[in-house]
């Protein structure tokens, strides 16, 4: 008889699986890092913003704050709207607007 806690799909994983893998233990090794479209709520200007900045990033038309490192991410300002750009896995969502 064979244990069912030890039965385990190691070719389909589930996304709630993979998401918790380290990015090079999963089944097709993905950055956790993207980047992303953030448009100003003031000059409506689109700047382009890694996720895992380590520095502020202004707005180029009003020099406005857009995103401050937090720990690892950078950490969208109040009030601003972003899309992911050129995202490689499915889990990685923003808001689109």
């Amino acid at each position: 008889m064979q244990n069912p806690l030890l039965a385990k799909d190691l070719l389909h994983p589930s996304l709630d699986y993979e998401r918790r893998q380290h990015k090079k233990k999963r089944l097709v090794q993905c950055p956790n890092s993207y980047f992303m479209d953030v448009k100003c709520p003031g000059c409506y200007k689109i700047t382009t913003v890694f996720s895992h900045a380590q520095s502020v990033v202004l707005c180029v038309g009003c020099s406005t704050v857009l995103c401050q490192p937090k720990g690892g991410k950078a950490r969208l300002t109040e009030g601003k709207t972003s899309r992911t750009v050129l995202c490689m896995h499915i889990h990685h969502s923003a808001k689109v607007w």
